[in-house]
């Protein structure tokens, strides 16, 4: 294990926005359990998918989306009060 010192520019959170020494752009450090859930959420649209349930998948996936929309638009909003640009 190697200890570094990072710059936050969040509250630590689920979903912290973080920068590691020599990288460009922060990136968000998602904790374990809300990785496992994320997971979980991908694998449920799948398996609606493969049960033909796409209703069900439609449902599961836009409930992702709107998860990954509202870290990305934290991250975002980190990077402008911080006036870093946007890597994408």
């Amino acid at each position: 294990m190697e200890r570094v010192e990072a710059e936050l520019f969040t509250d630590g959170g689920n979903d912290a926005v973080v920068r590691l020494p020599g990288r460009r752009f922060p990136g968000v450090l998602i904790q374990g359990d809300s990785l496992a859930i994320l997971r979980s959420e991908v694998a449920e649209v799948v398996e609606a998918f493969d049960q033909g349930d796409v209703e069900e998948a439609q449902e599961a996936a836009s409930l992702l989306l709107a998860g990954l929309d509202a870290l990305l638009m934290r991250y975002s909003a980190a990077l402008e009060a911080h006036e870093i640009p946007r890597p994408y």
